[in-house]
């Protein structure tokens, strides 16, 4: 470091004191006990579970079925049409409070025990959940009774929760208002809830009648809705041949980073709970990331006294011979890493945010078409939609990979954008302004002469390569002076290595931005297409869409729902079972058969016994498959594989050989 003291004036930014007062914070107990909250709320959950699973007991006998039903399900995650307020709410609850557990003293509330926390830790991430089931079960039995206690139990814990941080606003850990902000997601979600119960309980008093919720999903519109949509003869795109601009260009690349909703399309539940929950995650990493380290970084800047010229010293480091000059100089670089530090994190939620609402349009696009059949444009290669043993695993913790994807990478993405922000401000823009300390700046200087070499070396291929070896002939394109090509191509063989070691470093430096970039992303692979199997969070995504296309398609919900709607027609079900044969083709039921020609009514057959013969679901209850004792791998998505068929012949030749 040179000499700096006649220069350049550094910007006395703010007053550096002798000594910096830290305000110490006590730990504070609220009014609101936590430990006797959570044993009454605990046992107020308990009651309430015991009287669902009565209610629900008694609604499955009133419907004619046996049986207890045991612990009740919370969600129907594979049912697109029910309200995902609920859900995505407690979910966004239970991800809080889990971010709260990692900085808590004490992970449960009812002990104080801080030598055994890891152990103390493992059993809150079993009680947890279990303390916010209820929440979720109150809003499955879609009954006024539930809606009255997921109000009382909403509110009571949106109470609490309020009270505590009214209470006690400031804590010791991390930052005086660290809890507070972090709290702010879960106020949320159960403002969100304590709203929502009393409006559905409203709705249900006004319309007099409970929701028959095991019917609901087959009997809803929308699954018609999208049917009709997909049956409906779009109007032919007469594409321009002339190529867009580059406003049109960037104008579509900005709507492919903007999720859209469409009426004709919902999204899975499972999908919306984890964009919500990977918002959450964003927002509380970046708290983390901002209350951790900036609050340090302003303390020691503020506590740079005079001492640090002597210390600076000691590894010969001379800033200025005016120990008031070097406070100054030392205050200013603080700030500047400071100013790297917040701009690398904001970066980082940009980034993340924006890769977020990408995956959202990506997995509307992945999702319309697997149900159209597309699988090797989702995959690249030939799959089998079916449930596995792997695929059900990965469609459970599917939106728990993608939070904790989400968190991890933006912890890496701030690390990295900071180191590039630091070299960018400390070796090329402070130096810059300050005219001083231009090593970097002299050293790519003085190798002028390799640069303009490299970049002549440029210039002259893409030159010639435009106008000398390539000509166009009767609108075709073909090698011309293919002599004068292969000496230049040996000639520029050195450059070109040197060139080539270049595009080497230029694209470590891209391949590796990239997977930081995407590095919270699912829908996507970090690696080569062909070895994608092994990048584990795309082949966790790639099973979840597995399971979501095999057991909620929506044609095959709307066949089954007009199905059921026609065995319990009674006296009009010869009519709808007429209609129901023409179910691929959603016609009206007021339409008389009449009317109907007899080439509608023949196509109408044959795609529903296409339908038919196509359902996997059906293959183990054919004649055939019983007879052949054919086994489940000779078919494939309901239809005969090349070994299956195979069988198939060879079996039919023995039984010939036989009657012969």
């Amino acid at each position: 470091m040179g000499d700096t003291s006649n220069d350049y004036e550094y910007p006395d930014l703010e007053p550096y004191p002798p000594r910096v007062h830290i305000e110490e914070i006590l730990p504070c107990d609220p009014t609101a006990n936590d430990r006797l909250y959570h044993i009454c709320i605990s046992a107020i959950s308990l009651v309430v579970m015991l009287v669902l699973a009565i209610l629900a007991r008694r609604m499955k006998l009133s419907d004619g079925q046996k049986g207890f039903p045991g612990l009740l399900s919370p969600v129907n995650f594979l049912d697109h049409t029910q309200h995902k307020g609920l859900a995505v709410a407690v979910f966004g609850v239970l991800f809080c409070k889990l971010c709260g557990l990692v900085m808590s003293p004490n992970p449960l509330p009812f002990i104080t025990d801080s030598q055994n926390k890891q152990n103390w830790m493992i059993l809150a991430v079993i009680y947890y959940p279990v303390l916010y089931y209820p929440l979720l079960a109150c809003g499955t039995l879609r009954n006024k009774v539930g809606y009255v206690l997921g109000s009382l139990l909403s509110w009571t814990h949106f109470i609490v929760l309020v009270w505590q941080k009214i209470d006690c606003p400031k804590t010791p850990q991390i930052h005086k208002y660290y809890s507070l902000f972090s709290s702010l997601p879960q106020i949320a979600c159960l403002a969100f809830l304590s709203f929502q119960y009393p409006l559905a309980l409203f709705k249900g008093l006004n319309k007099g009648t409970e929701d028959n919720s095991g019917k609901e999903d087959l009997n809803s519109s929308y699954y018609k809705d999208y049917v009709k949509t997909i049956l409906k003869k779009k109007p032919v795109n007469i594409r321009s041949t002339e190529k867009p601009t580059l406003a049109e260009r960037i104008k579509d690349a900005v709507k492919s980073y903007i999720y859209t909703p469409e009426e004709v399309f919902r999204f899975p539940l499972k999908l919306a709970i984890s964009a919500v929950v990977s918002f959450i995650a964003v927002y509380q990493m970046a708290l983390l990331l901002l209350l951790a380290v900036v609050p340090t970084l302003q303390i020691a800047r503020m506590g740079v006294t005079e001492e640090i010229a002597y210390l600076l010293q000691g590894f010969r480091i001379n800033l200025s011979s005016d120990n008031a000059e070097v406070v100054r100089i030392v205050v200013y670089y603080m700030w500047c890493v400071e100013v790297c530090y917040i701009s690398a994190m904001t970066l980082s939620c940009l980034v993340n945010l924006a890769m977020l609402m990408r995956s959202m349009v990506l997995h509307r696009s992945n999702l319309r078409s697997l149900y159209r059949g597309d699988i090797y444009n989702v995959y690249n290669c030939q799959r089998s939609i079916r449930p596995s043993r792997p695929a059900l695993v990965c469609w459970m913790g599917y939106t728990s990979f993608t939070a904790a994807h989400f968190c991890f990478g933006m912890i890496i993405q701030t690390m990295v954008f900071f180191l590039c922000l630091l070299i960018a401000v400390f070796s090329i823009i402070i130096p810059i302004l300050h005219g001083q300390n231009l090593m970097l700046l002299k050293m790519l200087w003085s190798m002028w002469p390799f640069w303009l070499m490299l970049l002549s070396a440029v210039l002259i291929q893409h030159i010639s390569a435009r106008f000398c070896f390539v000509k166009k002939t009767a609108g075709t394109r073909d090698l011309d002076n293919r002599g004068v090509l292969f000496l230049l191509t040996y000639l520029l063989f050195p450059v070109n290595v040197l060139i080539g070691v270049l595009l080497g470093v230029w694209r470590m430096v891209i391949t590796a931005l990239f997977n930081i970039v995407h590095l919270g992303r699912t829908d996507i692979s970090l690696m080569n297409r062909n070895v994608e199997v092994f990048d584990p969070a795309y082949r966790c995504y790639a099973h979840y869409l597995k399971i979501e296309v095999s057991q909620s398609h929506p044609v095959m919900k709307a066949f089954c729902g007009m199905l059921l709607q026609c065995a319990g027609q009674g006296g009009n079900a010869a009519l709808s079972g007429r209609d129901a044969e023409e179910g691929i083709q959603l016609v009206q039921n007021e339409k008389k058969l009449n009317k109907v020609s007899h080439a509608k009514r023949a196509r109408g057959h044959w795609q529903l016994l296409y339908t038919l013969v196509s359902n996997p679901s059906l293959v183990g209850t054919r004649k055939h498959f019983q007879q052949r004792q054919c086994t489940a791998e000779s078919f494939l998505n309901g239809s005969l594989t090349k070994e299956g068929s195979k069988k198939e012949a060879g079996s039919k030749e023995t039984e010939a050989a036989v009657s012969d």
